[in-house]
């Protein structure tokens, strides 16, 4: 069974490419099933799951990032004093996310994006590893031209990713998720066009495998 992973930072169209390349392959896409299924499995709420997801827009890294230098923080639009906010341990929810990458890996395949997949499947026999990135400008100009924002906006929202998802990565596993040695492929798809980005990476998972 393919299994590939692709670290995507904000703007690279990873959302539009996993499921892409999960399609040609014949494998899931996993992305949103994996907070749900910890939160099923540790008995908490997807609210829960979610303030410790990497991908989630309120997720645990942004804390990681400097709100951790505040007092409270907001979840979900509620304030909350942080050493009571989250009852889940982090370490814990990350554990569960670990576990569940690899049996899903071994079980049935797939596409994985983030969640630090490149490192968590290090080991796992013939998958492939991918890394979407871009220079700042151009990935601002895709997503305000994307997201129709101004290039200030979208400039905003990348940085806030950036941080937030290098702070999760750096914090759990000691590495920079930015590091080319991590990964197979880098690929930017801000100049190579989406349809030969998945093209690349069915090819190149389809000749690991």
């Amino acid at each position: 069974m393919r299994v590939v992973t692709i670290s995507a930072t904000y703007g690279t169209a990873g959302s539009q490419i996993g499921p892409a390349v999960a399609e040609r392959l014949g494998v899931p896409f996993v992305d949103r099933a994996i907070p749900s299924a910890v939160a099923e499995e540790l008995g908490c709420t997807l609210e829960e799951a979610l303030a410790h997801d990497d991908r989630a827009e309120h997720g645990l890294g942004r804390l990681f990032s400097g709100a951790m230098r505040l007092p409270t923080v907001t979840f979900g639009g509620v304030d909350m004093y942080v050493p009571g906010a989250m009852p889940l341990a982090p370490e814990e929810f990350v554990r569960h996310t670990e576990r569940l990458l690899k049996e899903m890996a071994r079980d049935q395949g797939g596409v994985f994006l983030g969640r630090a997949g490149a490192v968590v499947l290090a080991g796992h026999p013939g998958a492939l590893h991918v890394r979407l990135d871009a220079p700042l400008r151009r990935r601002v100009h895709q997503t305000a031209t994307l997201g129709s924002m101004s290039e200030r906006e979208a400039r905003d929202i990348i940085e806030d990713n950036d941080r937030a998802r290098t702070a999760y990565v750096r914090h759990f596993y000691r590495v920079d998720p930015s590091d080319p040695c991590l990964y197979h492929m880098v690929l930017d798809s801000t100049t190579i066009p989406i349809p030969a980005c998945v093209e690349l990476i069915v090819m190149a998972a389809e000749a690991r495998g």
